[in-house]
Order: C-alpha cells, then sequence, then structure tokens
C-alpha cells in the first residue's frame, strides 16, 4: 500500500507538516463544496477573468490536498497549494497584504500559513518519494 509505505519512510517532522497543512486546507475546499463558488466566481469577474477559473479552486483545495495525505505527486501537489494561495490573496486580499490583525498579528497570517507551509512541503518532501 503507497501510503503506508509513505508514511514509514517518511521523516516525522515532514510527515505532520503535510497532514496538516493538506488536511487544514481541505476543509476550506469541503465549505466551497457545501456553499458554493459564487464568491470566487464574482472575484474573477471583477479582474476580467472567466468565471469557470473558480473550479481551478477545487483542485488546490481538494485535489492538492488529497494527494499530499496520500503521498501521491507530493511536490507538484503541494506547488498548486501555493500557487493556489498566491492567486487568492491577489484576487481577495491584496489590500491586507502588508496589515497587521486587530489581535496584532500578520493580517494574512492564514493564506501565508497555508502558502508557505505548502512551500516548505514541495521543498522538503524526499525527491524519491514525491
Amino acid at each position: 500500500m503507497l501510503l503506508a509505505s509513505d508514511i514509514r519512510h517518511q521523516r516525522p517532522g515532514v510527515l505532520l507538516l503535510r497532514f496538516t497543512v493538506a488536511g487544514l486546507m481541505l476543509f476550506h475546499g469541503v465549505a466551497k463544496l457545501r456553499s458554493g463558488l459564487g464568491g470566487i466566481e464574482s472575484l474573477l469577474a471583477a479582474a476580467g477573468l472567466p468565471t469557470w477559473f473558480a473550479y481551478g479552486v477545487l483542485i488546490g483545495e481538494i485535489v492538492a490536498p488529497l494527494l499530499i495525505m496520500a503521498g501521491i505527486l507530493v511536490r507538484p501537489a503541494a506547488w498548486i497549494m501555493a500557487i493556489n494561495m498566491v492567486i487568492a490573496v491577489g484576487l481577495a486580499h491584496p489590500e491586507q497584504l502588508l496589515t497587521i490583525g486587530r489581535t496584532g498579528g500578520y493580517g494574512l497570517e492564514l493564506q501565508a500559513f497555508f502558502l508557505l507551509c505548502s512551500v516548505a512541503v514541495a521543498l522538503l518532501v524526499d525527491r524519491k518519494r514525491a
């Protein structure tokens, strides 16, 4: 079994990072499945982009996290999640890029978490198992 083999051979810290970032991202994807993509379609239309691009978010928030958790194409899936976050910040949060939140943290700390942890997974995963 690929997943069991992957778990036995992956460094524990990298495995924890993979499951954390992918698992948490998956919640966002499932929420979009349940509530629809209307908000994303509106952002895309406002930016002059085709609204069908909204379906790409499902790749970045459902397919890629599932691949990462299953240990299949981990490196490309992590890059897809990172690119997904760059696009999300560019479309939905550009005005918050250099802000501090109400509690004193970075204004986009959740988005930064997903972006930087996805990049870390892409860079840390064992090249033989990617």
